[in-house]
């Protein structure tokens, strides 16, 4: 799970639901967190590649996802953000909202935040 570029938590769980923080597509760099190269594609790809590790890392997987929020700095980039989504999550098709910004975080060009449902107990931790 990588490291918050800000000052907040990756995940939180309230009872059998795992919320998570927007993931852009960082990777760990000397100096921190650094975007991948490749554009949207790449980004978006570590991006999920990085949800689906703070979802582990919480007791869920990408499968549990329900609900998921996709921001893209350009709506030209919708058609391959899909691509994209339809390699991490198969034939599971959570509820999705995609929303247009003017910028994100470190000049990311995709964020994806989810709620996921986990079976079984589940307790507050970050």
């Amino acid at each position: 799970m990588s490291r918050p570029v800000g000052p907040y938590s990756p995940f939180r769980r309230a009872g059998r639901w795992v919320v998570t923080s927007g993931q852009v597509g960082v990777v760990a760099g000397e100096r921190g967190p650094e975007l991948v190269d490749g554009g949207t594609a790449a980004e978006l790809r570590q991006a999920l590649a990085n949800v689906a590790s703070v979802l582990a890392a919480a007791g869920a997987a990408m499968s549990d996802v329900v609900t998921a929020t996709l921001y893209l700095v350009d709506m030209g980039d919708y058609r391959i953000a899909n691509e994209v989504w339809i390699e991490a999550f198969g034939d599971h098709r959570p509820a999705r909202t995609a929303v247009a910004v003017a910028a994100l975080p470190l000049g990311a060009r995709a964020e994806v935040a989810v709620f996921a449902y986990v079976e079984g107990p589940g307790s507050e931790s970050a």
